[in-house]
């Protein structure tokens, strides 16, 4: 319930309403986006995907993303903000025609340049968003909203898959079919610029006290902030514990999206549209589970502790792969992915939470962009692991059972964790 109270608390201020209209419509359209990326590339039954294939998309489609990133805040502190929004959703909208163009005359490289393309500007759409969050709130509903909108974001982004999904169903397996859902997204993404529009010119800053540092000087202090950031990170328990499993998450989460690609493309279907509807189910469940997740957190670590949240979370999980995954059954699949959307969404709340409430201010920005890279570079890292030991069949028991393994380890450490932490507190209600 207080995940709904903040949102409709948020939604009062007609000036968020308009930056939030902003992100659904861009979200909605990435997850369309995505959709035809995930068509061309992993479900084109010309392209017989197998592991090494899979992993080799993620690292091309995630870790330029993830260098990008970091250097983005340099450009949006200098730069009217709603010009970010408005000029990065015209040139996504010109990119995913091009790559619409590209897929429906078989122009396999240049249609990954033109992919990431889109995902580095991307990367400036969303820093826009987040830097420009404080000047249409008050300052007392900041962690509301910080709290709901990426939330509501993952939510929109999972339906416009969705959507993205059943136009790819429709089109059928030809690579027409897939430029039709690129060209939808791009439609989208203009629809995301007009929205933009309705926010004032100078509305979300930046209102420059003093003159910004010379461009190469901030680059090169970006990469400092970095490095100080780990350094600050080590420091912190909480916070190095915390980063540490979401890194650990997120390698075991890059392996369980390989193997699940696999299995839909190679094994449960016979690739193509029947795989890609195969899939489209375990996405809408694991989606669900980011959702349910996301609502559940809060409540949970407020009543049980955040380690004891964190360890339970990654018990299920374990739980949940020897259960649901480990007989390779279509129809046990999905449920696998519901629990393991729910565990990763409500251990990355969790882990959110920590890593702001253990580090200090002055460093919190710097920490975060740390955060940023690591989310996506081990999950790319999962994906490259995976692909040197499951078979272009998906069915590995040795794997599944490596990852159950992993999870009820982290999920023991936590547990140590929470027990160390209640025997202080009633140390100090004794003292």
């Amino acid at each position: 319930m207080s995940f709904f109270g903040d949102l409709r608390a948020v939604l009062q201020g007609s000036r968020f309403r308009r930056l939030f209209g902003t992100r659904l419509v861009s979200q909605f359209s990435d997850g369309i986006y995505q959709a035809g990326l995930a068509g061309f590339v992993f479900f084109n039954p010309e392209q017989h995907t197998g592991a090494g294939e899979v992993a080799a998309a993620f690292a091309v489609l995630l870790l330029p993303f993830s260098v990008v990133a970091p250097f983005a805040g340099v450009l949006i502190d200098r730069w009217p903000r709603r010009q970010v929004l408005f000029l990065s959703s015209v040139f996504k909208a010109a990119l995913a025609t091009v790559t619409a163009f590209l897929v429906a005359n078989g122009e396999g490289p240049a249609f990954f340049v033109a992919a990431l393309l889109v995902l580095s500007v991307n990367r400036f759409f969303l820093s826009g968003l987040s830097a420009g969050l404080p000047y249409v709130v008050s300052r007392d509903r900041l962690m509301m909203a910080n709290a709901v909108t990426p939330t509501c974001g993952t939510v929109a982004s999972s339906l416009g898959t969705g959507v993205g999904l059943a136009i790819g169903m429709i089109g059928g397996e030809q690579a027409l079919g897939t430029g039709v859902i690129l060209f939808v997204a791009a439609l989208g993404f203009a629809g995301t610029a007009l929205v933009s529009l309705t926010l004032r010119y100078r509305e979300l800053g930046p209102h420059l006290e003093q003159e910004p540092e010379e461009v190469r000087a901030a680059l090169g202090n970006v990469v400092h902030g970095m490095v100080s950031g780990v350094r600050h990170i080590w420091e912190r328990v909480p916070a190095r514990a915390a980063l540490l499993t979401i890194g650990g998450h997120r390698i075991l989460f890059g392996i369980s999206s390989l193997v699940t690609l696999l299995l839909y493309n190679n094994t449960f279907t016979g690739g193509g549209v029947a795989g890609l509807a195969g899939f489209s189910v375990s996405a809408g469940l694991l989606a669900l589970g980011f959702f349910l997740g996301a609502v559940a957190t809060p409540s949970a670590t407020s009543r049980i502790g955040a380690s004891a949240w964190v360890a339970s979370l990654l018990a299920s999980a374990a739980v949940a792969l020897l259960v649901f995954a480990l007989p390779f059954s279509p129809g046990l699949f999905p449920v696998a992915a519901f629990v393991l959307g729910f565990v990763s969404q409500g251990v990355k709340v969790t882990v959110d939470t920590l890593v702001q409430r253990h580090v200090d201010d002055a460093f919190r920005g710097r920490v975060f962009s740390v955060y940023d890279v690591l989310f996506n570079a081990t999950f790319v890292l999962g994906a490259a692991l995976a692909a040197g030991l499951v078979p272009r069949s998906g069915v590995s028991v040795p794997v599944i059972t490596a990852m159950v393994l992993a999870f009820l380890a982290m999920s023991w450490v936590w547990t140590a964790r929470s027990r160390r932490s209640a025997g202080s507190d009633v140390e100090r209600s004794t003292s």
